[in-house]
């Protein structure tokens, strides 16, 4: 009985290592399109690690309050959304006081590039 066992084990290791071998045999054969031009993949790649142009930022006018956001100071606006103020030296007098800032909104970093600011009305 313990030949019996003992020879189903080693067939089982044995199927199991031709079923890997012939996984691994097929693997060669089972490309069904042509291998890549390799001119076109380095030019596939020099593009992607070419860097991204930068879009241009347009100056806008944003309204809100001028708070403190830890060691800097952002603009809340009125739906609550806080923005992150490139210039904080230049926020800091209107702490708490509604303003109107001029500057370049980056989405990336959800800052805007003051321009100007002055106190708003309100």
């Amino acid at each position: 009985m313990q030949t019996l066992e003992r020879d189903l084990a080693i067939g089982a290791i044995i199927g199991g290592l031709a079923l890997m071998l012939a996984m691994v045999w097929g693997a060669p054969f089972a490309l069904t399109s042509p291998p890549p031009d390799p001119d076109w993949q380095q030019l596939s790649l020099s593009q992607q690690s070419r860097p991204q142009a930068k879009q241009p930022f347009h100056s806008a006018v944003f309204t809100g309050t001028v708070i403190r956001d830890g060691s800097q100071y952002a603009l809340r606006d009125a739906s609550g959304t806080v923005y992150k103020l490139d210039d904080s030296e230049r926020a800091k007098p209107y702490k708490g006081k509604p303003v109107k800032v001029k500057g370049q909104f980056d989405q990336q970093a959800n800052m805007i590039h003051v321009e100007s600011i002055e106190a708003a009305e309100g």
